[in-house]
């Protein structure tokens, strides 16, 4: 299919009954892209549609098509990496996601998952806060890891407390499903409350273990320092576990494409560990989504599953190392893939492919237990439950 079918030289953005950002967005992909191919190239969905500038100058918002379009497309942003123009594809497709969920024509049965998902994570059964006395940092572990690797968690919490002792904890989720589903009113309403919370309570740098977290406190986060558990752990000394010898490749997730200083603290501490890297061709700046970026194999599993198959390729037999919860448990279900915490806390059964990774339901226990854990070990006064929640 492809959108070039209706196209025009010439468009009027401006009678698109759209919201101002998704107008200019569009008048930007139409005057800049320069159609040269490269993003097209490097993704199956843009091979699908067609490229930037023909999607602007076709985009109807009232065509069923074009509205379901966008939900598509994985908001990896390699479009944007490749492009020798610098425009980034990626902003027009989430705008036309939200322009669609405005239009009441968002609701698709097939994300019920993740939404329900989400759900779950920002309720008062899985969530937690314990902010301790004199406290100015916390630590978001995001949603993934507590379920899948608690004991890891623990212990990366227990390496931050000893060079942070006052550090406090945050479980919650940062609703980033619903911010890259075009669900911009309601994203906007929960990640405002955790932001607000938290700045109520006096707390200045928040320290994230998903880069998905770590995108969402960075654009919407306000005054907030925001660094990765990654970063703090390279630029001090790292855990004291056993040195192995192998060689990895490293998977850098695409929410944090373009932030070179995670990636170079990644490489870091794999070297320090006493690996040898050797990179896939595409990786930081240029790295692949793993599949699961922008809920596409919801709607498309053929396009998600594709990035994996890509993966898989460039890894050539060897392990991957990522810094992603959600990445590795995608990519391990193709190619062996491990988390960095795992390899941190569990080395020797890391590089042998036997680290215990928990799965659904047990994942929804896992987090249930890590909140029990965490409302024992940090005694302070304040702490909280969540119970906000904005309807749809």
């Amino acid at each position: 299919m492809s959108f070039q079918t209706q196209k025009s030289s010439v468009r009027d953005f401006l009678v698109l009954d759209v919201s101002p950002e998704l107008k200019e967005q569009l008048q930007i992909n139409s005057e800049k892209c320069i159609q040269c191919k490269l993003c097209q190239k490097e993704c199956a969905f843009l091979r699908k549609y067609g490229k930037p500038k023909d999607i602007a100058d076709t985009y109807n918002p009232d065509d069923k098509v074009h509205q379901g379009m966008p939900f598509e497309c994985s908001l990896c942003q390699i479009c944007a990496a490749v492009c020798p123009v610098h425009v980034n594809p990626a902003h027009m497709f989430l705008e036309m996601r939200r322009n669609t969920v405005r239009s009441g024509n968002g609701e698709y049965p097939e994300h019920g998952v993740i939404i329900g998902y989400e759900k779950r994570g920002t309720s008062k059964l899985y969530s937690y806060y314990a902010i301790p006395e004199g406290c100015d940092t916390v630590f978001f572990p995001g949603c993934t890891l507590p379920g899948t690797r608690p004991e890891r968690v623990k212990k990366l919490f227990e390496y931050m407390r000893k060079a942070i002792p006052a550090i406090g904890i945050v479980l919650d989720c940062c609703t980033k499903p619903s911010h890259d589903l075009g669900r911009n009113e309601y994203f906007q309403a929960m990640f405002s409350e955790i932001r607000d919370n938290l700045v109520s309570k006096g707390i200045q740098r928040v320290i994230v273990a998903c880069p998905n977290c770590y995108k969402i406190f960075m654009k919407y986060g306000g005054r907030f320092s925001v660094q990765t558990a990654y970063t703090v752990i390279s630029n001090n000394e790292i855990p004291e576990t056993k040195n192995v010898n192998g060689t990895v490749t490293i998977h850098d997730p695409c929410a944090v494409r373009f932030d070179e200083d995670i990636h170079l603290s990644v490489r870091d501490i794999l070297q320090k560990k006493g690996l040898t890297i050797e990179e896939m061709s595409h990786s930081g700046k240029k790295t692949l989504c793993c599949g699961e970026g922008g809920s596409v194999g919801f709607i498309s599993p053929e396009l998600s599953k594709n990035w994996g198959r890509l993966i898989k390729q460039e890894s050539n037999g060897r392990r991957i190392i990522t810094y992603c919860a959600g990445c590795a448990n995608f990519l391990n279900s193709v190619t062996p893939a491990s988390h960095i915490i795992d390899l941190l806390f569990d080395p020797e059964a890391t590089m042998s492919g036997t680290v215990k990774v928990a799965k659904p339901p047990f994942t929804y226990l896992n987090r249930i237990k890590l909140k029990k854990y965490f409302m024992h070990l940090i005694k302070t006064p304040i702490t909280r439950e969540k119970t906000f929640r904005k309807r749809k």
